[in-house]
């Protein structure tokens, strides 16, 4: 099958379409997601229990096709306990590597705030470049690879916040929301009493192969065309971030790399070969709202938010009005 604009289009709404036959909800989080996957990033959910985070992780992954493990964050998990560890065999006189879980395509990562630091750390390398080194030995992890995380936000007894480290390697951050209408409530339990099962993602089928997966990021990365126009639009954005009074902390050069990406998948989910500022304001506060830490005395005052902030730069920057389409 030649991967063309056209022929990537269909794909997209083919994986959101089986998607969105499980889970129940707004259609443009499922696009978001997609793009997370096209542009070869991580995605972290946090939200209020019970609303589906983990249910729409796995209906992706079974959707793309790809490999996947699912692993269950706890006090007491190890960082072998992720990325593996050398046992000594005694039938060989030798050590060989335990693969961990971590060794997927695609990793879920549930109620990750429930380990502590020293576990997290485990994903760093592995998030960042694509790699896991046990005991001085470095291995590295079959693409694609992109962690898919839930938190709770709520319960904090027994939890370890993400260091801003491993915040940052998260392309976006994002929150699935209550139904919001009460058809669509209605809706999720006429679907349970026609699967009549808790967990309907054994009933997604892949819509594409690992191999068709990686050549749609390849297009992404290759054949959208970004001007300019739109390259100087982001960088004013992210750059204002650090500029602004209010914010102690803001977002690095990550920032702007994670809105390039998205902005591109986007254009090319859209069935267009280059980029226009729409495709880079979808994504804007996805990107940021966990890059950007506000200086406390205007925490404390409650007036200010990251969404207001946001808000504020994106009203004082000019969208580009020309610029070249390929």
């Amino acid at each position: 099958m030649k991967l063309d604009i056209p022929v990537f289009r269909k794909l997209c709404e083919l994986i959101v379409k089986a998607v969105g036959e499980v889970y129940v909800g707004n259609e443009l989080l499922l696009r978001k997601v997609l793009c997370a996957a096209l542009a070869n990033g991580h995605v972290l959910f946090e939200d209020y229990p019970g609303l589906g985070k983990t249910l729409l992780a796995k209906a992706f992954a079974r959707a793309l096709g790809c490999r996947w493990t699912r692993i269950q964050f706890t006090p007491d998990l190890m960082p072998t306990d992720i990325t593996g560890t050398k046992v000594w065999k005694a039938n060989i006189s030798d050590f060989v590597l335990e693969r961990g879980p971590i060794f997927t395509n695609i990793l879920l990562a549930d109620e990750i705030n429930r380990a502590p630091p020293k576990t997290q750390s485990a994903l760093l390398e592995a998030m960042e470049e694509r790699q896991v080194t046990i005991e001085g030995v470095t291995y590295k992890l079959d693409p694609p690879f992109f962690v898919i995380a839930t938190q709770n936000p709520i319960e904090l007894e027994g939890t370890y916040p993400l260091p801003e480290a491993q915040m940052d390697r998260f392309l976006m951050r994002l929150s699935t929301g209550y139904a919001e209408t009460l058809d669509l409530e209605c809706e999720i339990l006429r679907r349970r009493i026609r699967w009549q099962r808790d967990d309907p993602t054994e009933l997604v089928k892949p819509v594409v192969t690992p191999e068709v997966f990686r050549e749609m990021q390849k297009l992404v990365e290759e054949e959208i065309y970004v001007d300019d126009q739109i390259i100087e639009y982001i960088a004013k954005i992210v750059r204002s971030t650090r500029e602004n009074p209010v914010v102690e902390v803001g977002s690095s050069p990550r920032g702007s790399l994670s809105l390039l990406k998205l902005a591109r998948a986007h254009a090319a989910m859209c069935g267009r070969d280059f980029v226009i500022p729409d495709d880079v304001k979808m994504f804007v506060y996805d990107v940021l709202n966990h890059r950007l830490i506000l200086n406390p005395e205007y925490v404390v005052e409650g007036k200010i938010s990251v969404k207001s902030v946001i808000d504020e730069i994106l009203s004082k920057i000019e969208v580009p009005k020309q610029f070249l389409r390929r």
